[in-house]
């Protein structure tokens, strides 16, 4: 029988723990806070991040890392991005080549501006080789949870490695396709939320149905550009990790990026908006680090760099929205040509 481990007890981690017992893989969950450790061991519930569903007994509960990757044969990081690495560099003397390491996190690392696959590579290729992939798409924890059809992608560049996961982790609840574009795959899973933020403020503003359309579209357009600077496929972002990721992310209340963005329009200061969340929203560092990345690949991210000066500089939202509206008239196309 397979036996899998989640590394991290936030709600997607959790929620994908549920999902792997269901399909009777010994699943082991690794969370870091003490608290939370505790309660899921008293109630097999996490209160915290997943209220409302109890883990059946195929899975298992750890706060140390090493007795949870003990005689596990695949690995799912499901961390916030800005605590990936340290979290990574923890977890190689532990693993084999013999091991897959799935990436469940959307972001892009600070500073280094590197996607999650290569601070992988760059962590495992010191001490391990174990198989890597990536896996994103329009996938909300607590409708995953509530059996909800559900469709992803996991991508690797080892086609064996997609379809062997591919394999173990599908079922008539949640439909995963394979991807060789891992670059492409986890660029749409981390700038969907700089535009979901934008989305929710948008929002917060009472701007409508119109405004939040535009700025799903151009958005995308924006996306597709970084992508083609950085070698992704155009293909992937009008796939499940591109637009239908987007749309979800900028449409729904689920969504900690948009809310935070709502909140934000509202009014509020984003400091105060992260006091009160619990869970990260992932597009507050991931705006700096595309502001740092499309920068250095000359690439125009309009969208994306109001959203950087509204969270990290405290640009008015307002005067963000007005100069968007008034830059230069062009061709729609006329930037991807």
């Amino acid at each position: 029988m397979t036996r899998a481990c989640i590394v991290g007890g936030g709600s997607w981690g959790s929620a994908f723990s549920l999902h792997l017992a269901r399909l009777k893989i010994l699943t082991h969950l690794w969370v870091r806070e003490e608290d939370i450790l505790a309660g899921l061991r008293k109630d097999r519930e996490n209160r915290v991040f997943l209220p409302g569903f109890v883990f059946p007994p195929g899975v298992s509960f750890y706060g140390n890392l090493e007795e949870a990757l003990s005689s596990t044969e695949i690995v799912f990081l499901a961390v916030p991005s800005q605590f990936a690495r340290s979290i990574l560099v923890k977890m190689a003397p532990l693993l084999t080549p013999s091991h897959t390491v799935v990436s469940l996190t959307k972001g892009i690392e600070e500073k280094s501006l590197k996607r999650m696959s290569e601070v992988m590579d760059e962590v495992f290729s010191q001490r391990c080789l174990p198989r890597i992939a990536v896996l994103s798409g329009p996938s909300f924890a607590r409708e995953v949870a509530q059996l909800h059809p559900t469709a992803v992608v996991v991508a690797s560049r080892d086609k064996e490695t997609a379809r062997n996961i591919q394999q173990l982790i599908s079922n008539v609840f949640f439909r995963v396709y394979t991807s060789e574009d891992v670059t492409g795959v986890e660029l749409a899973g981390a700038l969907k939320n700089v535009i979901a933020v934008a989305a929710g403020i948008s929002d917060g503003l009472d701007f409508g149905h119109n405004s939040r359309a535009a700025l799903i579209t151009r958005g995308l357009a924006e996306i597709m550009r970084l992508g083609k600077a950085c070698g992704a496929r155009r293909h992937t972002f009008f796939g499940l990790s591109g637009i239908g990721d987007l749309v979800l992310t900028c449409t729904a209340n689920l969504s900690r990026n948009y809310s935070l963005g709502y909140e934000v329009g509202r009014g509020k200061r984003l400091d105060e908006v992260l006091k009160g969340m619990k869970m990260v929203a992932e597009g507050v560092a991931t705006a700096l680090s595309v502001h740092d990345l499309a920068r250095r690949a000359s690439v125009e991210m309009p969208i994306c760099e109001q959203v950087y000066l509204i969270l990290h500089k405290n640009k008015d939202p307002r005067a963000s929205i007005t100069e968007l509206m008034s830059r230069r008239l062009k061709a729609e196309h006329e930037a991807e040509d």
